[in-house]
């Protein structure tokens, strides 16, 4: 199978990561030329983590308020109209390059904070400049979690979007990538309850806290009065039944994992590529 990108998605703690860097890691010993981009990277190429977006207005009123200019316009993108800021990239450069009302302003303008329609117009620009480039190289791209995660815990989770948007909008973004004869694994736990609550048990506190703040107090949580643990667990719930009602949709190749024992080893993965001939 001739592919040139590989999709692994599940919800949290469903061993998403460790999925899809076992994936490029085999992909690299046979050797297949491959990069992986896991949740986070700021330099992924079909997503905009720690990007600000700004209109020309908006950019001319940040400029004017901000001390170190010349920081500004070495890394700004101008995109179709909008100044996109790499601003999370400036912080790991400079933590003290923003005072805390300079991140106030920028932060706002997040594009992850922007409302869906705003959100998904730029996504689809990404997606479709990525899907242009991967086009043209050869190697075989490793993403967690961009294709349906980011947009459903946007759409849904933050802003309850009704199902039928986010799925036309995952349907416009199956299109774009469909020359690169994609692959999507689906990574399932079947309690995901139990997985949710290893997940909370393993990591940071912080991180534990915003998880549970941004999935209960806000969109979909608020909308159906869910609170805490209980309340999170139950979003995570719809968004699971959501997700794999849209991976039947889908018409790129597909396949679930199930990773309810977390026991999913090498051995099975290498199978499950040498089946597709993509090793």
């Amino acid at each position: 199978m001739n592919t040139k990108l590989i999709i692994i998605e599940g919800l949290p703690g469903s061993g998403k990561s460790t999925t899809a860097s076992a994936i490029h890691e085999i992909l690299q010993n046979y050797p297949i030329k491959s990069e992986l981009f896991l949740e986070g990277n700021l330099d992924h190429p079909a997503d905009y983590d720690g990007v600000a977006c700004f209109s020309p207005s908006e950019w001319g009123l940040l400029e004017n308020n901000f001390v170190n200019k010349e920081i500004l316009h070495s890394c700004v993108e101008y995109n179709s109209g909008l100044f996109l800021l790499p601003y999370r990239k400036l912080m790991l450069q400079d933590n003290s390059l923003f005072t805390d009302m300079d991140f106030s302003s920028i932060f706002k303008h997040d594009i992850y904070e922007l409302p869906f329609e705003q959100y998904a117009e730029l996504a689809v620009k990404k997606w479709a400049d990525f899907a242009e480039t991967a086009w043209r190289n050869d190697k075989i791209y490793v993403f967690e979690c961009s294709f349906l995660q980011n947009p459903l815990t946007i759409g849904m989770v933050k802003w309850a979007e009704a199902q039928e948007r986010l799925t036309r909008h995952i349907a416009h973004l199956e299109e774009i990538i469909y020359k690169l004869n994609p692959v999507l694994f689906y990574v399932s736990q079947e309690d995901v309850k139990g997985s949710f609550l290893k997940a909370y048990n393993e990591r940071p506190v912080d991180w534990a806290t915003g998880f549970i703040d941004y999935y209960t107090k806000q969109g979909f949580g608020k909308k159906h009065l869910l609170h805490g643990i209980d309340g999170t667990i139950q979003v995570l719930q719809a968004r699971k039944k959501l997700e794999l009602e849209i991976y039947e949709s889908l018409s790129i190749q597909k396949f679930i994992l199930n990773n309810s024992s977390y026991s999913l080893q090498s051995n099975d993965i290498v199978k499950m590529l040498t089946s597709l001939q993509i090793i």
